[in-house]
């Protein structure tokens, strides 16, 4: 009998191998084809739904955002951006409760605006946590259904027509009886004052005070309502010299604080140079105004790590409670005592207004007593 040669062993074993190893690239050429048809028929199954679509990061920060087929693509992405604040929440502290607790979110209602410069449309959220392979949270995933349509804007003709009668109404009609209350407040002390106690003229010092902050509030507010229709010139800016700038200006302001201000170098944008300039001046100088009964003050401006279209500005002053973080942006909305912090309350609702006329989006996180941080987005585009 002859001998087996050792290729008599070796040759079945590899005719098999080749036959397992044809099967499976089979098999695995017809998982990736199906693959493939899912993700199909599941882009047409959502191309036919009149809903966003959004994800988040495991910080609830929104990493994808896409408008319904067929519709306008909306303001660009800027990574990064919280979901409760791209989309406005009344109910943003219940909703921060449900990302901590990564409940899933049923029908949630809001306000979102798609694209800079449009008006914010009611809309409803739902979504789900999600997991990667290993089944850690990944984040969220979910749809966005606008539940009432924009309501067409005026003609131009008319809005600026409108801007011009409330500027006129601010203007006078709201002034006159401040001068009024002022004029004879100056009379009385003038001509009374030395008949009068000390708490009397301190009364009478209290009014004068009270009608000079009054008009402060008048001139911001006409400068705020100017910002919809200032004309935005776009072109490269340097942030951190614009900040340096401005830094110098709140120094001669406040010749004896000392203050440790770190600001990046190199932080280059696209915007308008005036209105950033504005952005600046109310962010860095809130930090000033709220680390002045902080003993060694720092106040910080710099591009927030791994988003290079977003920029903090922070410091570590008297900080806010997050609980009511929602009003922070309105008119004339303060979080601290005018007698502990002076302020017109109507910087941040300037800083969101410029901000979301470049595109971009700005919101807060903040620690009572341990200093506050402000995010902006300024998209490149």
């Amino acid at each position: 009998m002859a001998a087996l040669t050792p290729w008599a062993f070796v040759l079945p074993s590899l005719l098999i191998g080749a036959l397992l190893a044809y099967g499976l690239a089979r098999q695995h050429a017809r998982t990736r084809d199906e693959l493939r048809r899912a993700r199909e028929e599941l882009k047409r199954l959502n191309d036919q739904l009149d809903v966003w679509q959004w994800r988040t990061d495991t910080a609830h920060c929104l990493s994808l955002l896409r408008a319904p087929a067929g519709s306008e693509p909306g303001a660009p992405l800027t990574a990064g951006v919280p979901l409760a604040e791209r989309i406005v929440f009344p109910a943003a502290e219940a909703l921060r409760q449900q990302l901590a607790a990564h409940a899933p979110l049923h029908d949630l209602e809001g306000r979102f605006a798609p694209a800079a410069e449009q008006p914010a449309r009611r809309v409803l959220l739902r979504g789900a946590p999600v997991s990667d392979d290993e089944g850690r949270f990944a984040g969220y995933a979910g749809t966005l259904r606008i539940l009432e349509e924009a309501v067409p804007a005026p003609a131009d003709a008319d809005a600026e027509a409108e801007r011009e009668s409330f500027s006129y109404t601010v203007s006078h009609d709201l002034r006159a009886p401040i001068r009024v209350v002022e004029g004879f407040t100056r009379i009385l002390k003038e001509d009374y004052g030395a008949s009068l106690d000390r708490i009397a003229n301190d009364h009478l010092d209290r009014v004068l005070g009270a009608a000079a902050r009054m008009n402060a509030m008048i001139d911001a507010l006409l400068a705020l309502s100017k910002l919809s229709s200032q004309p935005i010139t776009r072109q490269p800016v340097n942030l951190s010299q614009l900040a340096a700038y401005v830094a110098e200006d709140l120094r001669r302001q406040s010749p004896g604080r000392e203050i440790a201000l770190h600001i990046e170098p190199g932080l280059q944008v696209m915007g308008d140079p005036t209105l950033l300039r504005l952005v600046l001046e109310n962010l860095l100088g809130n930090a000033w105004k709220y680390t002045a009964k902080t003993r060694a003050a720092e106040v910080w401006l710099e591009r927030r790590a791994q988003h290079p279209d977003t920029y903090t500005v922070r410091d570590n002053g008297a900080g806010f409670d997050m609980r009511f973080a929602d009003r922070l942006f309105g008119v004339f909305q303060r979080l601290h005592s005018a007698n502990d912090f002076q302020g017109t309350g109507i910087g941040l609702a300037t800083v969101r207004r410029i901000v979301r006329r470049h595109g971009g989006e700005v919101w807060a996180e903040a620690e009572v007593d341990r200093g506050a941080s402000f995010h902006f987005s300024l998209p490149a585009g």
